[in-house]
């Protein structure tokens, strides 16, 4: 089976490769592709809910391609859905006036000079990428082993294809330049369309969150998102091993917090949290992350990007760099100073950990600095600046 959905699949890109110039673009149509298909969330999700909200671009046709969006029974309202890498996909690629992507897409997809292409990308960026990698000779990247050279042509393949690329900041639009070699004048500092709500939400909004997740209404919320270990993976996809005791965290936690667990959207592999029923809630790696930010009332991280989101709020943020040494020095780089740039401090002891988080031992000064910096465009206005750029 597995060979015979391989070949179909090389079937389906020379087919599309012979034919997309031949299949005319619709100026009113538009490809939506959050994570390679994984879901309906992110910047692509929140410029599709503030253009769906506003009248003068109901005449924008909107696509959404998600892997197996039957079976996760996903309903977007005036969108319409297509199967990721499916013959539709690939109609849509080419018949699509725009792509609004949040991620570099495959070397296989081919874009026509009267198209337009915006990458909204994924976050703001504490460890370093593509052309900013050092690592030393031999090294390989992801599940396919890429050589260093192979990963950055990657990069170069998708950012040669971009009009525009997003940047939350002026710190990430210099890193940007670097990391993927893009010119400045493609890239619009906007801040990001996903983080309006950390602006617009309301206490209902809060309520309603919290009750579609059946969590208590007298605990205060931790959430725990870690990201991925480049080289930590199986067959299926990248793993987490779980270094943290959440019966510790029970232990001193419990009178006050419950704990939700949202690992990367990467992440594959299950967790055994019996134990910690009704204390820990696992979060499908999956969905999308922006929700759970306003009903946390503490972050808990490790090197992902989540922190420059969450920080809008002004809330605590603890950084678990469990294995600091490694992911370092031998994964990724970091383009913060960690112990004095970051809003909050870097923690590398779990005893240490629980007993800052139990103490309320939090300095909310590092927060204004750091927003200061890194998100001064998030006023809750991102989409409106980035649909006008992309339409008028």
């Amino acid at each position: 089976m597995k060979l015979i959905k391989k070949f179909l699949g090389k079937m389906i890109r020379i087919i599309y490769r012979l034919g997309y110039r031949f299949i005319p673009c619709d100026k009113n149509t538009i490809l939506f592709i959050s994570f390679h298909g994984r879901g309906y969330s992110d910047n692509p999700m929140a410029l599709h809910q503030y253009m769906t909200a506003h009248q003068e671009y109901q005449k924008y046709r909107c696509i959404f391609a998600i892997k197996h969006h039957r079976k996760k029974n996903i309903q977007i309202p005036n969108a319409k859905i297509i199967e990721y890498f499916s013959i539709p996909y690939f109609f849509y690629l080419a018949r699509s006036k725009y792509w609004i992507s949040n991620c570099k897409l495959p070397k296989y997809v081919l874009k026509k000079k009267n198209q337009i292409y915006l990458q909204t990308w994924h976050g703001t960026p504490l460890k370093k990428l593509a052309h900013d990698i050092e690592v030393p000779e031999g090294t390989t990247f992801y599940r396919s082993e890429m050589s260093v050279e192979e990963m950055r042509s990657t990069y170069d393949n998708d950012v040669s294809k971009y009009n525009y690329m997003i940047s939350p900041s002026s710190f990430t639009t210099e890193v940007f330049q670097s990391a993927f070699a893009i010119n400045k004048e493609r890239l619009i500092e906007t801040g990001y369309p996903r983080n309006d709500i950390l602006s617009n939400y309301t206490e209902d909004d809060v309520i309603k969150i919290k009750a579609k997740l059946n969590l208590p209404k007298d605990k205060k919320i931790i959430l725990y998102a870690p990201t991925w270990r480049d080289n930590s993976y199986n067959l299926k996809g990248y793993t987490f091993k779980l270094e943290v005791d959440f019966k510790k965290w029970q232990q001193v936690l419990q009178d006050e917090y419950i704990v939700l667990f949202k690992p990367h959207y990467l992440i594959v592999n299950d967790f055994d949290l019996e134990a910690v029923k009704d204390f820990v809630y696992f979060i499908d790696p999956q969905s999308d992350i922006s929700s759970l930010y306003l009903i946390a009332d503490v972050l808990i991280t490790d090197y992902s990007s989540v922190f420059f989101d969450y920080a809008i709020l002004k809330r605590p943020i603890y950084f678990y760099m469990y294995d600091l040494d490694s992911y370092r020095d031998e994964l990724r780089g970091f383009y913060l100073d960690i112990y004095n740039d970051l809003p909050g401090e870097v923690i590398e002891n779990e005893d240490d950990l629980l007993y800052k988080v139990a103490n309320h031992c939090y300095d909310y000064s590092k927060l204004e600095v750091f927003n200061q910096r890194f998100n001064n465009h998030e006023d809750g206005n991102a989409s409106k600046r980035v649909v006008e750029i992309l339409f008028k």
